[in-house]
């Protein structure tokens, strides 16, 4: 078990300013924003490459007011922003740590244009569950690897020095709570000391720990996991040793659309344009406009947990202009077919049940009348033939609970104060989503991770080991 040790020197081999836990996309950015702060940084990474749940994700960061919006047209809001996210979470997040993200995104993402040649396009083909405008934020390749790519490439371009396979397992503090060090693991069982002024945690929630999902989450704790295998919860444990504030331990990313057995992620873009979900018995069975995170539950409560995309061939060009998509094709987890009678004999479903779905659909986009679940179907958007079909399953993907920050990402104490070297971002940090599945909005885990990251990473300069 990871272990806070308390003592009141620490003598380590290796001496940094800014010790960095993680080297997903939150840390990344945090070591940028060290780095120029005036920080000597060193990131330290478990696994043997740069990856973390971010390179599992489509990559999508949402921001308003960037110039990456303004370039395109985009006419979008902070104050709107705010507004989808605390609709989301039924105002069940704390407003002014959700103001404080959604006014610092904008700035970390034209930061990351202007100062690393990181650039950014919005997606406007379609709108996720939940916002009023087109923000969602890609790079060029528009998966969560080309992110993770890119920001690696402009942290080697620094001075920050990048260990993989170290496994940080005990933090050393003072009494008073100063961080002093870390002991990390190697994978041939040898240990490593690091000194540190001060102690960033970018490692992530903790969906890969399926003790700690049994206890806070539990509705997931037999679902598929599709974050990061090394999301183990340290910073909650570490956290919970120290005294610090935690809250909405019980929120997370779920995803309704994961190709099974493929375990490729299926755009939610295929149900906002005019998909429909069905289960085994060619029945739909929820709401699928409402979000993909809430719609993980709604599949896992179907028989066998599984459920269809069913969507046509208009909808699987839009598909292909996400890698993964393109990827789950290559892989056979696309069917095609020229009827939905057809298709139905493919995916073993009732085909007379499909049928009867599909034209339940047009009767409701001819009347204007939303179905028992609350949507409503756009004319121009219904499913037409050839239909395609992928077998899905719901899977939680990553917890969005974590440690109270403040302002400069510095961890809360539970009692009042704050860890004055101690900081948290993207999923070690509480989010913006609330206690429940339902409040996460699409992108609320890179929209803290890069915000966060920045704040937590800038908030240094320069701070050196305590004598």
């Amino acid at each position: 078990m990871p272990k806070v040790i308390v003592s009141d020197t620490f003598d380590a081999e290796i001496e940094v300013d800014c010790l960095i836990i993680g080297g997903g996309a939150a840390g990344l950015t945090a070591a940028l924003a060290a780095i120029e702060a005036g920080d000597s940084v060193l990131i330290a990474e478990r696994d043997a490459k740069l990856s973390g749940s971010t390179a599992l994700s489509s990559g999508l960061i949402p921001a308003a007011e960037t110039k990456a919006q303004q370039a395109q047209a985009i006419n979008d809001s902070r104050d709107v922003f705010f507004k989808d996210i605390m609709a989301k979470n039924k105002d069940r997040a704390d407003p002014e740590h959700v103001r404080a993200i959604v006014n610092q995104i904008p700035k970390t993402l034209d930061w990351l244009g202007a100062n690393h040649d990181i650039p950014f396009k919005v997606l406007d083909d379609f709108l996720y569950p939940g916002h009023s405008h087109h923000r969602m934020h890609a790079v060029p390749e528009v998966t969560g690897q080309g992110l993770v790519t890119r920001l690696e490439q402009a942290v080697m371009a620094t001075e920050a020095m990048i260990v993989t396979d170290a496994q940080v397992t005990d933090l050393v503090v003072t009494g008073d709570g100063v961080f002093l060090g870390a002991i990390c693991q190697r994978p041939d069982g040898a240990s490593e000391t690091i000194a540190a002024g001060r102690v960033i945690l970018a490692c992530n929630g903790y969906g890969g720990n399926p003790e700690l999902v049994a206890r806070f989450i539990p509705e997931m704790k037999d679902a598929i996991y599709f974050g990061h295998p090394g999301n183990q919860g340290e910073a909650i444990l570490w956290g919970e040793q120290l005294g610090a504030g935690l809250a909405d331990l019980s929120g997370y990313q779920g995803h309704g659309s994961v190709a099974h057995p493929h375990g490729i992620l299926i755009t939610w873009g295929l149900m906002m344009e005019g998909g429909i979900q069905v289960n085994l018995d060619g029945q739909r069975f929820s709401n699928e406009h409402q979000g993909y995170s809430e719609q993980a539950v709604a599949v896992l409560a179907q028989p066998e947990r599984t459920a269809f995309d069913i969507f046509d061939a208009r909808l699987c060009e839009l598909g292909r202009k996400f890698e993964d998509f393109r990827n789950a094709e290559d892989s056979g987890a696309v069917i095609t077919a020229d009827t939905a009678e057809a298709l139905a004999d493919q995916i073993g479903i009732d085909p007379a049940a499909l049928t009867a779905c599909l034209q339940q659909c047009e009767a409701l986009a001819a009347s204007g009348e939303a179905d028992i679940y609350g949507r409503r179907f756009d004319p121009a958007t219904l499913l037409v033939p050839p239909y395609c079909a992928v077998r899905v399953t719901g899977t939680l993907f990553h917890t969005q609970g974590g440690l109270l920050i403040d302002g400069q990402a510095r961890v809360r104490r539970a009692d009042g104060g704050v860890f004055e070297t101690i900081y948290a971002c993207g999923g070690a940090a509480c989010g913006v989503s609330g206690p429940d599945v339902s409040g996460y909005l699409s992108g609320n885990g890179l929209l803290t991770a890069l915000s966060l990251g920045h704040l937590a990473g800038s908030s240094g300069g320069g701070v050196r080991q305590p004598e």
